[in-house]
């Protein structure tokens, strides 16, 4: 077999093979037996017809088509390997010369990789916000603690802002109740903005046996983004007591003995979440940095079928889910279907190119994935997907998932070697220390910020996981 390789572009190339005839014998063979185990000759058992009498009876042409079917994906893969290139998706192959006997010659164009040139990305800086907790986030966090430990009673008074009431509701669209617009027995405490815009100033002032209607947009359902008109039942008005703020609620509350002790405690959590926050946001901000370096054609083909899963998912699996359409999600966004398809295109554009250049540092690193670090980003899949984490690994390796997942992981990794080359201040002009943290969490963390960058297909192979798994 003889085999050349002419760039069409950067991202596409056409392959032309020859493969003399007598390379063909084992799909030939192959041809022949398949033949004779599907047809039936009068004088001839089943599967011992002779080669001669099925090209009598049955054509040479279709012994040849049958043998060509079988010998290109072969062929082909040795022309991509002879190569040595890195194709995406299947090819295009048109067989330019046939010759019983003689000769098989054919043509594929696919599309490839293309080759990228990483330069020097130490020179990156970045800022980020600074590590700063006020004694009013010490505070925010001790009050929703104690929000959690609060008790309730029953009152017989007009319900206030902080009470817990019990309401029935029902919505109408053109005078027209929906048949997603009724609910009863709804637990909501007014002030804390959970449900429909307006509904605070309707229930405060009720008693239990009062009724209000008031007009809302509907925030989901068949009608999200109409107009309603929604009338609310209160059938219950609870009073919310909030423990003391003393040593015996830290007791209570937590293991510390002193609410001094339990403040201290918050404190140190919040500069935790903020910290991990600041390594996030450094991660994301260093990699809009990288991107800006590095000049990536990307396929047309690869493109545009990126844009067609982003779509897809949102579609059938994000709308679908809120009972909302294409249509009804823009109107609600307030976006044109061209700006929407625009974003689309930026997002799918990014997210390609994200995963082209990470993949190349990777080699350009020789990056390697271990079982810990791939063990915990399943995990933390598996936790996101709402399964359980062998659950997922079943669907993972079911479907064949795994080499997906470790390109994710290395990636990270990829993006980890960068941040720490980079540098990074807080907005105090502070260089801020990443280094520190646990490798494996930092190289997850890492994974879960290039995962949201480029967003690609691994999404709706999540979702299909899930629904083989259910």
């Amino acid at each position: 077999m003889k085999s050349a390789v002419e760039t069409l572009n950067p991202t596409r190339v056409r392959l032309t093979v020859e493969v003399p005839f007598e390379e063909l014998k084992p799909s030939l063979d192959a041809a022949y037996k398949k033949i004779n185990q599907q047809v039936t000759v009068k004088g001839f058992r089943q599967g011992k017809i002779p080669a001669r009498v099925i090209d009598q009876r049955f054509g040479r042409g279709a012994v040849l088509e049958e043998a060509v079917n079988d010998a290109l994906p072969k062929f082909y893969t040795e022309a991509v390997n002879e190569g040595e290139l890195n194709v995406l998706g299947q090819p295009e192959v048109d067989i330019t010369e046939l010759k019983d006997g003689e000769l098989l010659a054919f043509t594929a164009e696919v599309d490839i990789r293309p080759a990228l040139e990483i330069p020097d990305y130490s020179g990156i800086e970045v800022e980020v916000d600074a590590i700063e907790v006020s004694d009013e986030d010490v505070e925010k966090s001790v009050e929703q603690l104690r929000e959690r430990f609060a008790s309730t009673s029953v009152v017989e008074r007009a319900a206030a802002e902080g009470d817990v009431v019990t309401i029935d509701l029902q919505a109408k669209v053109d005078g027209e109740v929906l048949e997603d617009g009724v609910a009863e027995g709804v637990s909501y405490t007014i002030g804390s903005g959970e449900l429909l815009d307006g509904i605070d100033e309707a229930v405060t002032g009720l008693e239990a046996g009062g009724e209000a209607t008031f007009t809302s947009e509907l925030k989901g359902g068949s009608a999200a983004g109409k107009e309603s008109e929604v009338t609310v039942k209160v059938t219950e008005v609870k009073a919310k007591e909030l423990p003391a703020l003393d040593d015996d609620f830290a007791q209570l509350a937590s293991e510390f003995d002193t609410l001094d002790e339990l403040k201290d405690d918050s404190r140190k959590r919040l500069a935790q979440m903020k910290k991990y926050d600041q390594a996030t946001q450094a991660q994301e901000k260093v990699l809009e940095e990288l991107l800006e370096l590095v000049e990536v054609p990307i396929p047309e083909k690869l493109l545009a079928d990126e844009i067609e899963t982003r779509k897809h998912n949102l579609v059938n699996h994000q709308l679908g889910q809120m009972g909302l359409d294409l249509a009804k999600y823009l109107e609600i966004q307030g976006k044109t279907e061209e700006e929407f398809d625009a974003e689309t295109k930026e997002q799918a554009e990014k997210g390609i190119k994200t995963q082209f250049v990470l993949d190349e540092l990777v080699n350009k690193e020789k990056l390697n994935v271990s079982q810990e670090e791939l063990t915990e980003h399943l995990m933390r899949r598996a936790q996101s997907s709402g399964m359980s984490p062998d659950q997922f690994a079943q669907a993972v390796v079911e479907g064949g998932q795994v080499p997906m997942l470790v390109g994710e992981v290395a990636r990270g990794k990829a993006l980890a070697v960068v941040v720490e080359a980079a540098t990074v201040k807080d907005t105090n002009g502070e260089v801020v220390d990443l280094d520190d943290e646990d490798e494996t969490a930092e190289t997850v963390q890492a994974a879960e910020s290039v995962e949201e960058a480029t967003a690609e297909a691994a999404e709706a192979k999540d979702e299909q996981a899930e629904d083989e798994a259910k």
